[in-house]
């Protein structure tokens, strides 16, 4: 059945770890960005679209500054971002002229996508390029990125690229070969596993910790980055990178690495966005008949529902809504604020009317801006 996924899929989002374009010691790998390039080339030339998300401009922003070790302060890996993406995206526009592709530069941070409306702009920006036959690369903004905004790691960069555009296969490129039953760097001998039906919490356990400090995530990042986009509906195939064409014998039908496959999702793209995009700026407790409601007959939530409120937030930011076990079951915007929430809980509506003075919405959150999550 994955097979069948890989040699059909079209539009493709690769994920081109650090560790194969470049080092802090030698710089950019330009004989293997223009190994890459070759390779995508021939895949776009086969009627397959591709958008490209990049790390590796800090690390080559260190090597071109001479900075003898990794920076640990924010500013100087944003100096170091700023200096190496150019360096990269023209090493990655070199290499694609060769093949006659274009390509074009896309920085994005997470507050990119967690408005709605820039999300749409980015997403019609997107496959405009694609329908144009230009190869869009992707990196975080690290220039302006801060912990508030920035998605962490390229890998979640991608599952969340992945949403945008529809994409029908995920593909992560490192430098291991897939996902082991033990780290193969303690054994040897360990087993790959090329086939991850369902991501449990005994598939999240193997994953272990980043090699270098040039990645920011490791094998926890892709398995969630998986995890991210399976909930989309959309698969993912682990590849190593190093290995010579090892993306086009996969959509061949001859895969190798690890493929996780996908949830069919019921949701809608903007319910996926709500759910899987926005970070809760808050989180609402509810009582089982509010719970009941919600998850088995779609309605909207209303304050009489509400047990407790936390966080502080505004009207129309994304909360958490919880069991009273504390469970997290859906995300959805909220119409009033923390402060107002907190006056109004438990509350009926003509109770409301009465402690506000006037009843901007009779629900918190309208059913249409609410999303169930897993």
């Amino acid at each position: 059945m994955h097979q069948q996924q890989l040699t059909t899929c079209k539009r493709i989002v690769v994920k081109i770890g650090s560790s194969l374009v470049a080092s802090s010691e030698g710089g950019l790998h330009l004989d293997r960005i223009e190994r890459l390039a070759e390779e995508f080339g021939k895949l776009q030339t086969h009627n397959r679209q591709l958008v490209l998300v990049s790390s590796g401009a800090i690390v080559a922003g260190i090597s071109h500054l001479a900075l003898k070790t990794y920076p640990q302060d924010v500013p100087l890996q944003q100096a170091a971002a700023a200096v190496g993406q150019s360096r990269l995206l023209r090493a990655y526009e070199m290499a694609f002229e060769k093949s006659g592709h274009k390509i074009a530069q896309i920085l994005l941070t997470h507050q990119d996508l967690a408005d709605r409306r820039r999300f749409l702009n980015a997403r019609h920006t997107l496959t405009t390029l694609l329908q144009l036959g230009v190869i869009p690369i992707i990196n975080e903004n690290d220039t302006v990125a801060v912990d508030e905004i920035r998605f962490g790691d390229n890998d979640t960069l991608a599952g969340q690229i992945a949403h945008l555009i529809d994409a029908d296969l995920l593909v992560i490129l490192s430098d291991v070969n897939g996902l082991y039953e033990e780290d193969p760097r303690l054994n040897p001998s360990a087993k790959l596993i090329p086939l991850v039906p369902a991501i449990t919490n005994q598939i999240e356990n193997l994953a272990g910790t980043s090699r270098t400090q040039a990645s920011r995530g490791g094998m926890v990042t892709k398995i969630q980055a998986a995890k991210q986009a399976g909930r989309f509906g959309v698969p993912t195939l682990l590849l190593n990178g190093e290995t010579p064409n090892t993306l086009g014998q996969a959509l061949e039908g001859n895969s190798s690495g690890t493929f996780f496959s996908s949830q069919e999702s019921s949701l809608t793209n903007r319910k996926q966005w709500i759910a899987f995009t926005l970070r809760p700026k808050g989180e609402i407790m509810l009582d089982a008949g509010a719970v009941t409601a919600l998850v088995l007959r779609g309605k909207s939530l209303l304050a009489s529902g509400i047990l407790s409120v936390k966080g502080s937030f505004l009207t129309g930011s994304p909360v958490s809504c919880t069991t009273e076990e504390g469970i997290v079951f859906a995300q959805g915007l909220s119409n009033y604020s923390a402060e107002t929430l907190q006056r109004i809980k438990g509350k009926h509506t003509s109770e409301i009317q009465q402690l506000l003075g006037a009843l901007e919405y009779k629900e918190v959150i309208h059913r249409d801006n609410l999303a169930l999550t897993p």
